[in-house]
């Protein structure tokens, strides 16, 4: 007769899985991600936080047909260019994925990443790359952050994805925020788990609060907050934003934006002033520019103010002279040809960021600024009326570059200097390329360390016409 199954008794624990055993690796390479790479058998492993040359053990956390992510366990032997962590979170967050590297070999890395970038096109071949700008501030830099917002077993988490994951972060004490981001984001948390307030589950899409964004301006030490949330919401966000103000007078606005798509894009349509003032006024250089709460700047306040300094530099703008600014943003590019020029257009298809220029030329007093909502290059082939050959045209496009349209377009307005702003080499050099075939070509370039402990790097461009070839001379 056969024995009946024995009942685990009631407060006998589950046996631990043990631990994945640590496999060792040699590594040979950086990614553009700055992820370390090397090869375990016959598959690519991506180790964040590994620099070239050292032997590390690491265990596998995920593994595909090709690729093996890992989680960096030990350094066996140091790189040279490895430099002392000023984050206690980096192996969870990952986030700035050459935290663990000297700022000397990161300026390398990146300067390198545009030089192979632009190297990867004959045409652009001999192209006069300057050293990269290094960051007066390594640390402390970020004046914006978009971070989640999670509760997992009770506990509310503000920080960002883990890579590769739905893993939120806790990031707690960042070391690249501002230090008034790093207040506002412990405040929030220790009131959101005071009052109560849901946080929004994308699993079951019930809860109320999804992202929290901040908003500093280091000139004046203020900051505008957003909450971004699953649905309209005044009792709660409004008990919320007095708190916040009470607890720190440096808040000066408390906005909320809705958002009641499913995925990961941050803001929704309708943004609502909770208390406060309506904008964030910032200064960037001798500039001073508004800001709204869903209005794109640059994360690096001294960085930024050295671009705008060199593209009006390079530009050299008379007062008889026209200058289009393709993709504005908020007007700080614009802002500062409008000194030298007797015209600047501005052109951005983000509604609200084109109030904000507007409303900034006003407040700098530049009355020869127009700013444009809509679609590059259909407003860039209406221009062409408009602006007399031999005017200056600045083009700083997101991630993606610009379309063949808009960059066809604007060389057919025949400007005497174009200048590229971008934060992407690849797509820089991609586009460099193509306006060279437009008869543009690349005088020089010069990369910005606007990210440091990250990957990321900005560059400006300098193009010129190509003089025409074949043409009979007058004797």
């Amino acid at each position: 007769m056969a024995k009946p199954p024995v009942k685990p008794q009631q407060n006998q624990r589950p046996k631990r899985r043990a631990p994945a055993p640590a496999i060792e690796l040699d590594i040979n390479r950086l990614n553009d991600e700055g992820i370390g790479i090397g090869y375990f058998e016959t598959k690519e492993v991506w180790l964040t936080g590994a620099l070239p040359g050292e032997r590390v053990a690491f265990t596998i956390e995920h593994e595909g047909q090709r690729r093996i992510i890992g989680q960096l366990r030990r350094v066996l032997r140091k790189s040279n260019d490895r430099g002392i962590s000023s984050c206690a979170q980096a192996g969870d967050c990952q986030g700035c994925s050459l935290i663990a590297m000297n700022y000397p070999s990161q300026l390398r890395f990146k300067e390198a990443k545009v030089r192979r970038y632009l190297g990867n096109y004959p045409a652009l071949t001999g192209v006069k790359v300057h050293p990269i700008w290094a960051a007066e501030h390594k640390l402390g830099y970020r004046t914006n952050a978009k971070l989640v917002m999670a509760k997992e077993r009770g506990q509310v988490k503000i920080g960002m994805y883990r890579r590769g994951s739905h893993d939120v972060v806790d990031i707690g004490n960042c070391p690249l925020h501002h230090p008034l981001i790093n207040r506002i984001v412990a405040v929030v948390k220790e009131e959101v788990e005071r009052q109560g307030i849901y946080i929004y589950n994308p699993k079951t899409r019930r809860g109320l609060l999804r992202y929290l964004t901040v908003k500093v301006a280091p000139e004046s030490g203020k900051a505008m907050v957003t909450f971004v949330t699953a649905e309209r919401n005044f009792r709660e966000l409004t008990h919320l934003g007095k708190w916040l103000k009470k607890k720190l007078p440096e808040v000066v606005s408390v906005q909320q934006n809705v958002n009641t798509a499913e995925g990961n894009v941050i803001f929704g349509r309708d943004t609502l002033k909770v208390v406060g003032v309506p904008d964030l006024i910032d200064q960037v250089g001798d500039i001073r520019l508004r800001i709204a709460p869903t209005s794109f700047f640059q994360v690096h306040n001294q960085q930024a103010a050295r671009i705008y300094t060199q593209v009006r530099q390079w530009a050299a703008l008379r007062q008889a002279e026209t200058a289009v600014d393709l993709y504005c943003g908020i007007g700080g590019i614009a802002l500062n040809l409008a000194k030298d020029a007797g015209r600047v257009i501005g052109i951005e298809v983000v509604e609200e960021a084109v109030r904000n220029a507007r409303e900034n030329a006003r407040m700098n007093e530049l009355g020869n600024c127009s700013f444009i909502a809509g679609d590059a290059a259909e407003l860039v082939h209406d221009l062409a009326m408009d602006v007399a050959a031999g005017s200056v045209a600045v083009v700083n496009p997101p991630r993606s570059g610009c379309d063949e349209a808009v960059l066809t377009e604007l060389a057919a307005l025949a400007p005497r200097t174009m200048i590229y702003v971008s934060c992407n080499p690849e797509t820089l050099a991609r586009d460099l390329d193509l306006l060279q075939r437009l008869g543009y070509r690349t005088e020089e370039v010069q990369p910005v360390d606007m990210f440091p402990q990250t990957p990321h790097v900005e560059s400006v461009a300098r193009l010129t016409p190509i003089p025409a070839t074949g043409a009979i001379s007058e004797k």
